[in-house]
């Protein structure tokens, strides 16, 4: 987790995309979930070129393959997010965060 946290604060699509299965799912609950790993990374690019984002951990929880994060950004959002980590790559995500604050605090159109 602490790694995906990095990547994810540098903006680094390719270490990020590198944590997860070929196969993994990415379920933003705000969004439709997002299947494969290509496709996971186009997400991620997707999102950092429209917004600047960062991940500040409030509280890290681990329990065999289950990793809860709890998270806010410098805007005030605040978020969690549930990863199943299998053989030391993220198998599913599931996410957590109000959308509609989100483009709010970046500008973007609603």
């Amino acid at each position: 987790m602490e790694c995906w946290v990095a990547a994810f604060n540098a903006g680094d699509m390719e270490t990020i995309a590198g944590l997860y299965h070929e196969d993994a799912i990415n379920h933003q609950v705000a969004n439709e979930p997002v299947a494969g790993r290509e496709n996971i990374k186009r997400m991620f690019q997707d999102e950092f070129s429209a917004a600047e984002m960062v991940c500040i951990v409030e509280n890290l929880f681990e329990d065999g393959q289950w990793a809860i994060l709890e998270w806010r950004d410098s805007l005030g959002l605040r978020g969690c997010g549930f990863f199943q980590v299998v053989d030391e790559k993220i198998r599913f995500q599931r996410g957590y965060w109000d959308k509609l604050s989100f483009l709010k605090l970046h500008n973007l159109p609603i």
